[in-house]
């Protein structure tokens, strides 16, 4: 069964965004931010979503992938 992957680390590294100064922009902790970087969460609230995506200038498809397998 496929599953839906975040790849917001990716993204971050493209734009030259740490960790921290995302969290600071988005309003979220670093810890929270940490499992979304590395798919450890099993949802993510749009309002969360849109923030990033403003942070990061990108569109939902860029951080969020599906995976097939």
């Amino acid at each position: 069964m496929g599953k839906i992957v975040l790849r917001l680390d990716r993204v971050m590294a493209d734009r030259k965004m740490s960790l921290n100064e995302l969290a600071e922009r988005v309003g979220i902790s670093n810890v929270n931010l940490s499992k979304l970087k590395n798919n450890r969460v099993t949802a993510i609230r749009f309002s969360t979503l849109e923030a990033i995506c403003e942070a990061l200038d990108c569109q939902p498809g860029d951080i969020l992938e599906y995976d097939g397998q």
